[in-house]
């Protein structure tokens, strides 16, 4: 039988940042979802990915004095180091750079222009460029973007504009007709209040004050402006190319999405604009746009300006990456904000992570192997706080496959942990140990650990999609694979007989006064270290005692121009990179201990300057052939040329 289809994204990452634990939400949502689906039997396809055009970009690029390109190649690189670190299961990670999407947005803007849904005017008003959002007069708020409270510029250029109002009802009717296509409930309401009902404005979608974006073809000296170009990768990534008729088996398998997985702020843009451009290319709409809450910090929003950012990556190192994974989905309500604190971090680990999931298991299986040697046991009879056990997992089954189906995530979480609360009491109700004192109580004494083993198993299935390395750390601890969806709508699906794995810690409880403690010091350290540097910019002190050397000393170094031709970290060693230099007319190794300020694929292709005449050195066991230039001690900077620098020349 044919599995059923299901089709996934997220919202892309914009390139110019980190992600914080806000928008890794954003994707440990949607692998939670996606993995479900793959536990109840789907064949899922599982998109997401960086945006990586506009005048932000741009600009940033410019202050850090490298080429945009390069810029974005850094943050989408961050941005799919912080994705792998949360262990998701993608299927593409899609760039907007990517040759594909590129050449299939300048097909879609001469289709929609050819087709009368674009015209070219000129637009005059109020522009923010963290957002790259246009606004009227009115919109603005206090003088300022309403979106983010930035400054705003007065601006006025050439521009392509696409014909909303002539979709408008259209989608109004796809809204009626398609009840569940906005969730939650209430953002339908904002979306129809706040910018449909009032009269919805044509949309601009090219702009000529920057460069850095997609040509359009008929009119180069205007790129596609940023929604036309970033909503677009849901299709691009199934391979659609609005210049051809016939489109690849994948987007016919897998279009239309089933649901756009996105931060609430970004709604407008997924639930009208695309819509809409999907309409005027005559491709079906998509099934759901799902707009979750944010996360703030305490009661916060989260900014780097106000010094709250959390990141995912950061928090798995003192928590594991399914305890963070765990913590965001627990913790972020359907409708309403989330709250983050790392005391509330400390909390749900060692409580619910530590103490009900962690112990349970761990103390059942260790019964097992002193008690049956590590055989599961066969049950034999039933009582009553059997049948009590048991009706509380079948309530947590039913409640959790409802909750999953319709995004309630955490309470989904917290349908698992009234079980294994359950199982826990379970414990102190039979007390296995009494139990294991009398031989005429073995019978009974098997069939309370197989009831407990039973439940652990079908909470590590109901957990797979949410802790999913925790969940095979549990498989292969109660010594099953039975894993399957299926095998929770009944009890008994582990096998008597089969035997069980070592019992290992799932979750070390953490000593909450200690953490807290490492943390503030950590901080203080970080901000002691911001005002030196900042003291330092300010004015840089005069070197002294510094040996004077002749011209003819200084002409005994060789300068050489080369470029970074390969980068990697050297093993065992923190502090080193091993870089592969070319200086026109060879290639050589040289060891730098640069690796705390540079990610090794953040060098390579760019120019620099070695010290070409130095002795070798060997450095963990690696020969290297020079130095490098670089300034700086507590931050090193390492000094890069213009990018059409010849290699191998000599610097005087």
């Amino acid at each position: 039988m044919e599995k059923k289809t299901f089709y996934i994204t997220t919202a892309i990452a914009y390139a110019s940042y980190k992600p914080h634990i806000g928008n890794t939400y954003d994707i440990i949502c949607a692998d939670t979802i996606a993995r479900y689906k793959r536990l109840r039997g789907y064949d899922v396809h599982f998109v997401t990915g960086s945006d990586e055009h506009g005048q932000k970009i741009e600009n940033k690029a410019k202050e850090a004095g490298i080429t945009p390109k390069e810029y974005v190649d850094r943050y989408a690189a961050s941005i799919k180091s912080v994705w792998d670190s949360m262990n998701v299961s993608y299927d593409r990670f899609i760039r907007t750079t990517d040759a594909d999407h590129e050449a299939n947005v300048k097909h879609i803007f001469e289709k929609m222009l050819a087709k009368g849904d674009i015209y070219k005017g000129y637009y005059e008003g109020w522009y923010c460029t963290p957002c790259e959002s246009f606004f009227t007069e009115t919109q603005l708020k206090d003088g300022k973007c309403p979106d983010c409270g930035r400054e705003v510029q007065l601006t006025k250029e050439e521009a392509y504009f696409f014909k909303m109002s002539k979709y408008v009802d259209r989608l109004v009717q796809y809204y009626e007709d398609n009840p569940d296509f906005i969730a939650p409930e209430s953002l339908k309401r904002e979306m129809l209040n706040n910018f449909i009902n009032p009269g919805l404005q044509d949309l601009c979608v090219s702009r000529t004050s920057f460069k850095w974006g997609i040509p359009v073809d008929s009119d180069p000296k205007h790129v596609v402006y940023v929604w036309l170009d970033a909503l677009t990768n849901y299709i691009s990534a199934l391979g659609y190319d609005a210049g051809r008729d016939e489109q690849p088996e994948l987007f016919q398998k897998y279009w239309p999405c089933d649901i756009h997985v996105i931060g609430k702020d970004i709604m407008r843009f997924h639930s009208i604009y695309w819509p809409i451009f999907l309409m005027s290319l005559d491709v079906p709409l998509p099934k759901k746009v799902f707009g979750h809450p944010w996360f703030n910090f305490g009661t916060d929003k989260m900014s780097k300006s106000r010094g709250n950012v959390v990141y995912a990556d950061d928090l798995a190192k003192r928590f594991t990456t399914d305890g963070v994974r765990y913590y965001c989905l627990a913790e972020m309500p359907y409708n309403t904000d989330g709250s983050i604190t790392v005391e509330s971090v400390i909390g749900r680990y060692n409580t619910d992570l530590a103490n009900n999931l962690g112990n349970l298991v761990s103390r059942t299986v260790a019964m097992t192997k002193k008690y049956f040697d590590g055989v599961v046991p066969a049950p034999a009879g039933e009582e009553g706080t059997d049948a009590e056990l048991k009706d509380t997992l079948k309530k947590a089954f039913e409640s959790y496959t409802a909750d999953m189906d319709s995004l309630h995530l955490a309470d989904a979480c917290a349908d698992v942990f009234t079980m294994l609360r359950r199982a826990n009491k379970y414990i102190d109700e039979t007390t296995p140990w009494t139990l294991a004192k009398s031989e005429e109580n073995r019978a009974r004494l098997g069939t309370v650990l197989y009831n407990l083993l039973e439940v652990i198993r079908q909470g590590a299935v109901m957990l797979a999609p949410i802790t999913p390395g925790t969940s095979d750390s549990i498989f292969a601890q109660i010594g099953t694979d039975c894993r399957s969806f299926e095998s929770l709508s009944s009890f008994g699906g582990l096998a008597p007989g089969s035997v069980t794995g070592e019992a290992s810690p799932l979750f070390a409880r953490i000593d909450e006064q200690k953490l807290l403690a490492e943390i503030e010091e950590e901080r203080a350290a970080a901000k002691k270290a911001e005002e030196e540097k900042a003291k330092a910019a300010e004015k840089p002190e005069k070197p002294e005692g510094v040996a004077m050397i002749s011209i003819d000393d200084f002409m005994g170094v060789e300068l050489r121009t080369a470029q970074v031709a390969a980068c990697e970290r050297v093993p065992r060693a923190k502090k080193l990179l091993k870089l592969t230099l070319d200086l026109g007319y060879e290639q050589r190794t040289v060891v730098s201990g640069i690796a705390k300020f540079y990610e090794p694929e953040a060098l390579v292709g760019k120019k620099i300057i070695v010290v070409a005449n130095l002795k070798p050195a060997v450095l963990c066991g690696i020969e290297s052939n020079g130095m490098i230039l670089a300034s700086g001690e507590e931050v090193v900077r390492v000094v890069f040329l213009d990018p059409e620098t010849p290699l191998g020349e000599r610097v005087r």
